[in-house]
């Protein structure tokens, strides 16, 4: 933020106040990002203290909880040493070590954000958040409405301040109590500057009010500006700008003001005491900063060095087996990661790889029975191409007592006292046995696995809103030779590939898509899984894949399928069509899936207060089914809870480890991609992707308030947009608290095997990609892939690591660990 006040130019203030104001999408995309992204292009530490000076954010956990984990040992006392030594040097590691574990420190000042604006309350014995905010989110969200309330908003089809001018000129009651802030709306659109001239007086004050008030509600400011960015992301589009929000906001300030003195009131400047500190102006780094910020290291580094030093010990996968059961294609997604160690452990012949859950064939997709196109890849992809459903064998159900009769007066009252009575006993029995309903968001309902999709593109299929339906077949070769080749799997093909992608099954949560895969906008992962199979079981699409180098045999075939996370069940798509041999060995490999189904149902129950995890895997799984259901769990699922790692390599770096679903892992072949052109596609997606998880998490555990959403118990959807506390309440970006309550906040560590000169020249390459590991803002290490020596990214150049844990316990069953405790796992050897 510039602090040359020589002229106001509100055009550069609101393009900062977009800059650092939450970028959270609607609740139908919500997608996690890097909460603080507008900080990005400094070093971590340096910007979160920058943040938290600011706004006021907690960036850092309490010194006594850095010094309990001490005490408990989850924070190493080696890697605590060797950290101090690392800032300090060794002549000062004793004082600081004292410093770190003993000296006391008193909790920082106020932020700056808001000193300004604590003027009217200081001086003029007036609450304009008070008087102002209720009606502004009302009527921002009546606007903005997407099909919640009973009543639309009269006006939508016009800007939301020439929608507001007709209410007022047809109206005969107004939004204003005075008559000038009534006059400024209906005489022209007023500068912002003429409002702050009124407001504030002193041009050199106006920028820093400007953020003071956008901040005392940075959700709604932040949505607004989203939606702006990217009207899309609303299915009934709207006008709406933060500089029509501002503008309005300061006409609402100039009627309460009125309303209270009269017109006689002086401006803001006119009765401040002093001069406030310029939003973004440099301060000196503390001593305390320094504490908080070697603890964090610690606490990371004893966590990332057992990982490391389980790659170096690990020696149960080095050996490649020949003739594999069945291959299966899962998503990088933490939570796969127990997936795919429970199918090895059951089938040691089989083969599981990871890569991003939309699998690279990007495209719309619409439903037979919905009206919009729902995106399906990552959300800074714009896709040129269309999937459509057609022929669906399943109708949508509906709870019979949710009909619009409901909102008259006389069929309302009339319902009321009928279906309102069975409702609501059905809503008390489900409290004893809840059951599934029409209103679950169910994620085997995204798609209906017997309805076909329009996956090749044929000459009668004419264009719709500019997308080509399907993909012609040298498009859906290079697909499927880009999966192929980024994975690794471009020989040994078993005669069943399996392509499982995910989703998740809820029941009053606003924020479902947060549960789906985010390499699909949020969205179930089934449509995406079921169009790559069809590519690659395509004969021409085979002709063309042996031209490039990828010979798969004739009795191969793909099969779709969907990982429901939430209830642990899944559904295989087309398998009527495989032949008769691969047929019986599909059934083989059900049971293998349904078992490990299970034994995941059960590792997950360990951080389920209410489940008894030394039950057996098939009567934990039946609870877990039941809890997916329950309208009184707030937490049936976890989510990315715990995520702390992403490794991109050879299974056989880590198939011998037990990373306690920590982990998400991309596969990668160095051999087969030399210069890193497959890598860098990969980086290029997981960087912000998975940085982005790990971040959202981060950041909404150290200020659950601010940063993150509270808990989700009191939160009331605002039109189908946001989650507010209340009816009048500030839309909550992040997590609420029941998704990262169990949550470590350590930075994401990237695991590279690659040779260190080319993921150095890898990263390079793209600037926006570089920045996330030169302010280290994401922590990277390079496994040699021969050698499995390992180096760290520091300063711009990779140097040897040698882990400081010389000893991991090794473990043949991870059963009894699950029925132990539900707190973090270190790493094991699996023996």
């Amino acid at each position: 933020m510039e602090t040359n006040h020589s002229g106001f130019d509100e055009h550069r203030v609101i393009h900062s106040l977009k800059h650092y104001l939450p970028a959270q999408a609607p609740l139908k995309d919500f997608v996690h990002h890097n909460t603080l992204h507008s900080f990005q292009d400094r070093p971590f530490f340096d910007a979160i203290r920058s943040a938290s000076q600011v706004f006021g954010y907690k960036v850092a956990l309490a010194l006594d909880e850095y010094r309990a984990m001490y005490s408990s040992g989850q924070i190493s006392p080696v890697v605590l040493k060797k950290v101090i030594v690392g800032h300090k040097g060794e002549a000062r590691l004793e004082s600081w070590l004292e410093k770190l574990l003993q000296k006391p420190y008193p909790a920082t000042g106020t932020p700056r954000i808001g000193s300004l604006r604590s003027t009217w309350k200081k001086q003029y014995h007036i609450d304009l958040d008070s008087l102002v905010h209720p009606l502004l989110f009302r009527i921002l969200c009546s606007y903005l409405d997407q099909g919640i309330a009973i009543w639309g908003f009269p006006v939508t089809n016009r800007t939301f301040l020439d929608a507001l001018r007709e209410m007022e000129r047809h109206s005969f009651t107004s939004f204003f109590r005075t008559r000038r802030a009534r006059r400024l709306l209906l005489d022209g659109t007023p500068s912002i500057s003429e409002l702050l001239a009124l407001l504030v007086g002193d041009e050199a004050l106006y920028e820093t009010y400007l953020f003071d008030g956008q901040f005392a509600h940075q959700g709604w400011s932040g949505m607004v500006s989203a939606i702006e960015d990217g009207p899309q992301t609303l299915l009934d589009r709207r006008q709406l700008s933060l500089h029509d929000l501002i503008t309005f906001e300061l006409l609402l300030e100039i009627d309460a003001l009125d309303a209270h003195f009269g017109t006689q009131w002086q401006p803001l400047s006119q009765k401040l005491a002093h001069k406030p500190t310029d939003l973004f102006a440099n301060a000196p780094v503390t001593e305390r900063d320094e504490v908080l910020m070697m603890w964090q290291e610690a606490f990371e580094w004893s966590y990332y060095d057992q990982v490391l030093a389980g790659i170096q010990q690990n020696k149960l996968a080095r050996k490649q087996t020949l003739g594999k059961s069945f291959q299966a294609l899962f998503c990088i997604d933490d939570r796969e990661e127990s997936m795919r160690r429970y199918l090895e452990q059951l089938d040691p012949r089989c083969e599981t790889f990871g890569t991003p859950g939309f699998f690279g064939v990007e495209f719309f997709f619409q439903p037979e029975t919905g009206k919009f196109y729902e995106k399906v890849c990552p959300a800074p992809v714009t896709p040129k191409y269309l999937i459509k459903e057609q022929g669906r064998t399943t109708k949508k159900q509906k709870d019979v007592h949710f009909n619009k009769h409901a909102h008259s007066f006389y069929s309302g009252w009339l319902i009321s006292q009928t279906l309102g009575f069975w409702s609501a006993l059905r809503l008390f029995l489900n409290i004893f046995r809840p059951t599934m309903s029409p209103s679950m968001a169910s994620s085997f309902r995204h798609m209906d696995g017997a309805a076909r999709l329009t996956i090749e593109h044929k000459h009668q299929h004419a264009p719709e809103n500019d997308l080509q339906v399907g993909f012609t077949v040298p498009e859906m070769a290079d697909r499927v030779e880009g999966v192929l080749k980024s994975i690794g799997l471009v020989k040994n093909f078993a005669s069943l590939v399996y392509v499982v992608g995910h989703g998740s099954s809820t029941i009053n949560n606003p924020h479902y898509a947060a549960y789906d895969c985010g390499a699909c906008s949020g969205r179930s992962g089934s449509a995406n899984a079921r169009v790559l199979c069809y590519m690659a079981n395509h004969p021409q699409v085979r002709v063309l894949l042996h031209e490039r180098g990828i010979d798969i045999p004739d009795d191969t075939q793909f099969v779709g399928a969907l990982h429901d996370t939430t209830r642990d069940e899944i559904a295989f798509f087309d398998d009527q069509a495989l032949q008769v041999g691969n047929r019986e060995f599909h059934q083989l490999n059900r049971q293998t899936f349904a078992e490990a189904l299970d034994l995941n149902a059960k590792e997950r129950s360990r951080r389920f207060e209410s489940i008894d995890s030394s039950l057996t895997p098939e009567q934990i799984h039946d609870k877990v089914k039941i809890r997916s259901v329950s309208l009184f769990e707030p937490r049936p699922e976890l989510n990315h809870a715990t995520n702390a790692l992403c490794i991109v390599g050879r299974r056989a770096m880590t198939k011998g480890l037990f990373l306690d679903r920590r982990a998400l892992m991309n596969s990668y072949n160095y051999a087969i991609d030399p210069d890193g052109h497959y890598l860098l596609n990969i980086l290029k997606a997981a960087t912000p992707v998975c940085g982005g998880i790990n971040l959202e998490y981060f950041f909404s555990r150290m200020d659950n308030q601010k940063l993150g959403a509270g808990t989700k118990l009191p939160h009331n959807v605002m039109g189908l947009i946001g989650v507010a506390n209340g009816i009048d309440g500030d839309l909550r970006p992040g997590l609420p608290s029941q998704m990262i309550e169990v949550h470590d906040p350590l930075r994401l560590l990237m695991i590279v095997e690659h040779y260190p000169d080319v993921v150095l020249a890898t990263i390079q390459k793209i600037p926006a990609v570089y920045e996330w590991y030169s302010n280290n803002w994401i922590n990277l290490v390079a496994v040699h892939p021969e050698t499995r020596a390992l180096y760290v990214f520091k300063a711009g150049d990779f140097v040897d690591y040698y882990p400081l844990t010389d000893h991991l316990d090794a473990v043949a069953d991870v059963e009894p660990l699950v029925e132990s405790n539900g707190e973090n796992f270190p790493v094991f050897i699996l023996s």
